[in-house]
């Protein structure tokens, strides 16, 4: 059994006992969250697909961890004019373990 979910603005492929790294959600190590945009749900040969989300369809998870990821450089630079910037960036994301898929 398995699930496609969207969060973040991204959709990512789930079953039960899964840990999937999403865009941060508010929250707690230890606390419960339901994702309630589900937009497939298959279970052996019988597969449900929502127009575009599945009504009452969830999947419950747990928050493992809150944190960075590693730090990505950005480098602009224009030839000849002096130009230079460097930046760095750590986007926050939020480390899930799925518990259950409900169709």
């Amino acid at each position: 059994m398995y699930a496609i979910v969207r969060t973040g603005g991204k959709q990512y492929q789930v079953a039960p006992g899964d840990q999937v790294r999403v865009e941060k959600i508010t929250g707690t190590v230890g606390e419960s969250v339901e994702l309630s945009d589900v937009l497939l749900v298959a279970e052996g040969e019988e597969i449900k697909i929502g127009q575009p989300v599945l009504e009452g369809a969830k999947v419950s998870a747990t928050i493992v961890e809150q944190g960075q990821a590693k730090k990505v450089m950005v480098f602009k630079k224009k030839r000849r004019k002096g130009y230079q910037v460097k930046r760095g960036h750590r986007q926050l994301y939020t480390a899930l373990r799925i518990e259950g898929i409900s169709a």
